[in-house]
């Protein structure tokens, strides 16, 4: 079973920095993500053609 927490501003923010986790925007809309970007995010489309390439280990915000 996939475990889901929850992680402060500061927390998320420290990770993207350190390259530890990758901040995504759930939403599937590149308009809304353009409008909604957070810094160090990537939006969904990209998440998903970097998906394949991706360590089971990876720690994945979604915002």
């Amino acid at each position: 079973m996939i475990k889901v927490e929850r992680v402060s501003v500061e927390d998320a923010y420290r990770k993207v920095q350190a390259k530890e986790a990758l901040l995504v925007c759930g939403y599937n809309d590149e308009e809304k993500f353009t409008t909604i970007q957070l810094g160090g995010a990537i939006s969904f489309g990209e998440f998903e053609a970097r998906l394949p390439h991706l360590s089971k280990d990876q720690e994945i915000i979604f915002y």
